[in-house]
């Protein structure tokens, strides 16, 4: 998850992600049948039945989900056009030190992935830290794009300092830039889960600090936990020779990626994607804003969004931002669902 060189290379990792010890997750494999399944028959407590809940009714909420799932798969080749296939990663990039199987739409929907509920769905933004007036600016677009993204209102909450001193475990000085950094471990566990409100379908902070996830990484641009819905981003290497286009870019980025590991989507590894792991600058610049044919069906899926419009949303928050080519991108995606 990171790369290194001699004297020049830093040791890095862009994006990291945090699942529970295989002790505890489940044995059996759950397949999207068998959720359809247990889910209808959630609806009828044994030895009795409700007013509504007819088998007719649930054969009919069974059909609507087939036809749904059905519609974002055709919906994958419409828009494979727009994308580039995962090239082969050179020397210092996220796949040349990490073998990953990546995720299709298939496989995410039987992983029973962290999805938004009628009671959780919102989500939240945390900042930590001080911010300057271009990184206030910057992260209130990036908000923005996120809450157009994945379809759910966002919600801000007060600002909150890192209190300092932090103990030995939680805090280091980075050995090449000699700035001290702040372990991600800390923010999720100590900070983020206990703040957690009842109707957060996640929470994410984002913070000026530099951060590093365990001894032996140097840095992390951000990190997120697949089921406990909390996650993190750092602004702290993003505006590196950036101008300001640049590091909106790379922020929004970073936001969306981490927001998307919340919802339990793994790295990508078939496109150049939103949800690729990046393993330095260089590499992030290289990635679109946009998740490829297979996550946006997983992203369009937990938000129950028609693509074609969503698409429109995307498209014109884009353009009132200054992201030009990206907006246009967005047009014509939104007419291919559409036409095709």
């Amino acid at each position: 998850m990171w790369t290194s060189g001699v004297g020049l290379y830093e040791k890095s990792m862009a994006f990291v992600i945090v699942t529970k010890p295989r002790h505890l997750v489940p044995h059996v494999r759950r397949t999207a049948a068998f959720i359809a399944l247990l889910a209808l028959s959630a609806l009828l407590p044994a030895g009795c039945s409700r007013s509504g809940d007819t088998p007719a009714s649930n054969m009919s909420a069974a059909r609507e989900a087939k036809k749904e799932r059905k519609e974002l798969r055709d919906n994958i080749k419409k828009i494979e056009p727009f994308f580039k296939p995962m090239a082969k990663p050179a020397a210092y990039d996220w796949l040349a030190s990490h073998n990953e199987p990546g995720q299709t739409f298939d496989e995410y929907l039987d992983a029973d992935p962290v999805k938004p509920t009628r009671e959780r769905d919102a989500i939240y933004i945390l900042p930590l830290g001080t911010f300057t007036p271009q990184q206030t600016k910057i992260v209130a677009i990036a908000s923005g794009y996120i809450e157009a993204f994945y379809g759910l209102a966002i919600k801000m909450l007060p600002a909150r300092p890192i209190k300092r001193p932090l103990r030995i475990k939680d805090s280091r000085r980075n050995t090449y830039t000699k700035v001290e950094q702040v372990r991600t471990g800390y923010i999720l566990d100590e900070l983020l889960k206990p703040l957690l409100p009842a109707d957060a379908a996640a929470l994410i902070a984002f913070t000026p600090e530099d951060l590093f996830p365990d001894p032996s990484m140097a840095y992390v641009f951000g990190q997120a936990s697949l089921e406990n819905r909390v996650g993190v981003w750092s602004l702290a290497r993003l505006d590196d020779n950036a101008d300001f286009d640049t590091f909106l870019r790379r922020t929004i980025k970073i936001g969306a990626h981490e927001t998307g590991h919340m919802f339990s989507m793994r790295h990508c590894t078939k496109y150049e994607c939103l949800m690729s792991g990046t393993n330095h600058l260089g590499e992030t610049d290289r990635r679109p804003i946009d998740a490829c044919p297979e996550c946006t069906a997983k992203i369009c899926w937990i938000s129950n969004a028609d693509q074609a419009s969503r698409y429109k949303t995307l498209a014109m928050f884009c353009r009132k931002n200054g992201l030009v080519k990206e907006a246009d991108e967005f047009d014509r995606k939104s007419v291919a669902i559409s036409n095709s």
